[in-house]
């Protein structure tokens, strides 16, 4: 296929497991994780888990990636959509809240069609950069019930500068409001696990609190109503290590700054503690394909 699914719209050929666009992949998924897991705000991993299958490549190089073994490198196994598929009956079958697609934009037309195979009675959840093209989201619309998109830059040099995507604002802005649409703000079961809606996550960046604090006030002026996870969990990983600004966690003082900024914008959802600033919280990636196409 020539390929224009992404923003970057490469109009690189991709055959089934080689690919010359950005993101480096093939049309099938390439697949590092299918697991519980429990590291998500508590509306989605709950008690039990979220179901989330973390695929390999991206259609952004954050050199600040803490899932950079997978996103840059493509580790992983080649599935196919019935195996996918497969992999999202076990899940279910664990006793998962959701299904959580991890990273998944340049890998939608297998997805789609591995929801077509096998879709679960869950909630699924589409878990992704926020530099999302329309193309995707009309090819999403209707299969995905919650969408939890980043938004990481209010500044587009320095999205270009970390993170290789050019007009990233204005992109993941009309994504957001496209995935507003179709599926609202959140609403929840009893037990108070999302069902249906948008989250907006924001990752704060060390000594980038100015970027962090037009995020919010951009929220606060087109999203208002959409909950906002503001996240301090960020550790220095890959070229990350060597950066002049990025080789460190976050301080106190900068996180509390950016916290206040959000409780003074009265923005609703959810906030971490420092002690999330480890790299304990990165999953395991697989290399191994193994009973009924599910990695763990």
């Amino acid at each position: 296929m020539i390929c224009d699914l992404c923003p970057r719209k490469c109009s690189a050929l991709r055959t089934e497991h080689e690919g010359q666009g950005f993101c480096g992949m093939g049309t099938l998924p390439v697949v590092a994780r299918i697991a519980p897991h429990y590291g998500e705000e508590p509306c989605i991993s709950g008690t039990r888990g979220s179901g989330t299958v973390f695929f390999s490549g991206c259609t952004m190089k954050c050199l600040f990636c803490q899932n950079h073994e997978i996103s840059l490198t493509g580790k992983g196994v080649t599935l196919t959509p019935r195996e996918l598929a497969d992999g999202y009956r076990r899940l279910e079958e664990a006793g998962v809240h959701n299904l959580n697609l991890v990273t998944a934009d340049h890998f939608v037309e297998a997805v789609a069609e591995s929801l077509s195979i096998y879709r679960p009675k869950l909630p699924i959840i589409w878990n992704c950069s926020g530099y999302t093209s329309p193309k995707t989201l009309r090819l999403l619309d209707g299969l995905v019930d919650v969408y939890l998109p980043d938004l990481k830059y209010a500044d587009d040099d320095l999205a270009r500068e970390l993170s290789r995507a050019p007009g990233y604002l204005s992109i993941a802005t009309e994504a957001i409001g496209t995935m507003l649409a179709q599926v609202g703000t959140p609403r929840f079961d009893g037990d108070g696990m999302i069902q249906r809606g948008v989250i907006i996550r924001h990752l704060i960046l060390p000594a980038h609190t100015r970027n962090s604090i037009a995020v919010l006030m951009h929220i606060k002026r087109h999203f208002e109503g959409v909950p906002v996870s503001l996240m301090c969990q960020y550790v220095p990983c890959g070229a990350a290590k060597q950066h002049p600004t990025l080789n460190r966690t976050l301080t106190r003082r900068e996180y509390e700054k950016v916290k206040r900024v959000l409780f003074d914008l009265d923005l609703d959802g959810y906030t971490q503690d420092l002690s999330a600033a480890t790299e304990a919280y990165i999953p395991t990636w697989t290399t191994e394909k193994t009973d009924a196409g599910s990695t763990g």
